[in-house]
């Protein structure tokens, strides 16, 4: 007989026991899931914050703000995969003006408070360490210097200059020399032959003086009545003197030989580079940017020449167009907004800005430094054939009748030092908050300047500029 079993109501089916396993298993297999999410969630998180700060740190090594000129390698002398001593003309180991402009639109890239702080602290250019020496030696001797002071103090760089290769028109400045040469100006009738001084000015950088200076050695049908600017009586419903934008070249020469005008101020519009096409040799004179903008609210404002704001800082905010009106003259593009702009464009607009600007003031023949005009004049003579140079060290004021400033300074009798003695100080005069603004708003111009100052010192110093020595 068989039996049957029956059911054990105190025992388990085995499945029942396989899912009971299996459920309590389950959150066990969840937490681990979630800690092994949470423990891959940590290490991405550190990964990615390790790349972030290798990426930074070679972000800041590779813009690392260094723009002083590279150490020269002068012992490379071969080809090295042949070992063939290399011509002289192969060996680029010493920078010309390609270099100098390369690391000055390198700068200009930069924002304006490390432009100011590497301009003050490396002096690429070199400078502003002279500048400092020529106080210093000026004050002591109490007396303007000498040139071989000069070249003590700023020896004649053999080939490192900014102004090699001289891209200067030396045929044209003859032509100029020989055009106001009474001896030689019968020989000057053609219109081939006939060339002008256009003088780009800068406001509160010496113009006037500039001016004066032309009035001195040419004849005086030969100088426009209205401060060296013939376009004010070009256009009798325009009235605009030194708006020259407004003529094309055929109509500028055209109206200068007939008038026999041999000098032209252009002071209001900046300068189109399709001005160096002009009959002419090119000269202007630069300034220290910040004393420039404070000296032109000094002239403006405080001695009521048409301005009636007396606070330098609603006057500066008012002034936008003042913001790198340097930069602005020379390339002749709006700045404004590039000058305050954080955006890798605004700096690459900087940068080809700077690259313009140096390019047009290095063709120039005459570029001036204000606060060095009693070093001026054999440089000027040489260039222009001028002979009186009196007013290099003379200070003249225009519109001197309508607000007389009696500082015992209208003959400088100590260079540099001089100027610095007749002028407000910026330093002294603005807060610190209006300092560093305008200062900030100047960069660029600070660079250009540094440029134009360098260009001058080489002109001076070194014998090899002169004009002689590029038309035997």
């Amino acid at each position: 007989m068989m039996m049957t079993m029956g059911k054990n109501n105190n025992s388990i089916p085995r499945r029942t026991i396989t899912n009971a396993i299996h459920n309590n298993t389950k959150p066990k297999k969840r937490i681990g899931w979630i800690l092994l999410g949470i423990f891959v969630l940590v290490v991405v998180t550190i990964y990615i914050f390790l790349l972030s700060k290798i990426f930074q740190q070679h972000n800041q090594d590779s813009n690392s703000y260094v723009i002083t000129p590279p150490i020269i390698d002068t012992t490379v002398s071969k080809d090295s995969k042949n070992n063939i001593p290399l011509r002289e003309e192969q060996q680029s180991l010493l920078y010309r003006y390609e270099d100098w402009k390369q690391w000055a639109t390198q700068l200009a890239s930069l924002p304006a408070e490390e432009i100011l702080t590497i301009l003050r602290t490396q002096d690429p250019f070199g400078v502003r360490t002279f500048e400092e020496k020529l106080l210093q030696m000026e004050s002591d001797q109490q007396a303007i210097l000498q040139l071989e002071d000069i070249r003590t103090l700023f020896p004649c760089p053999k080939e490192e200059r900014i102004t090699l290769p001289d891209q200067r028109n030396h045929i044209l400045a003859q032509k100029y020399r020989d055009g106001i040469d009474p001896s030689k100006q019968q020989q000057q009738q053609s219109d081939d032959n006939f060339v002008f001084l256009f003088f780009q000015h800068l406001r509160k950088a010496g113009g006037t003086n500039f001016c004066g200076l032309a009035e001195h050695n040419l004849l005086k049908v030969q100088v426009p009545e209205y401060y060296c600017m013939p376009d004010y009586y070009w256009d009798m419903k325009r009235r605009c003197a030194g708006c020259l934008l407004a003529y094309p070249n055929t109509e500028i020469s055209s109206r200068m030989r007939k008038d026999n005008h041999r000098v032209l101020g252009n002071e209001w519009d900046n300068f189109d580079s399709r001005f160096l096409d002009l009959p002419a040799v090119f000269a202007t004179s630069f300034r220290r940017p910040l004393d420039r903008a404070l000296s032109q609210f000094r002239f403006e404002c405080i001695e009521d020449r048409g301005c009636k704001i007396k606070e330098v800082e609603v006057w500066w905010e008012k002034r936008k167009d003042l913001t790198n009106v340097y930069l602005w003259t020379f390339a002749k593009t709006p700045v404004r907004k590039m000058s305050i702009g954080t955006s890798k464009e605004d700096a690459k607009q900087r940068q080809m800005a700077m690259e313009k600007a140096l390019d047009t003031v290095v063709k120039f023949n005459l570029v001036l430094v204000m606060e060095w005009l009693a070093y001026a004049p054999d440089h000027s003579r040489d260039v222009l054939g001028f002979q009186d140079m009196t007013t290099m060290t003379e200070r003249i004021r225009p519109h001197i009748n309508q607000a007389s400033r009696k500082d015992g300074q209208e003959h400088n009798q100590l260079g540099a030092a001089g100027i610095a003695k007749a002028s407000w100080t910026p330093e002294s005069y603005l807060s610190k908050e209006q300092y560093k603004i305008m200062s900030e708003h100047l960069a660029l111009d600070e660079i250009l300047t540094d440029a134009a100052r360098r260009m001058f010192l080489e002109r001076i110093v070194c014998d090899d500029m002169s004009e002689k020595n590029f038309l035997t």
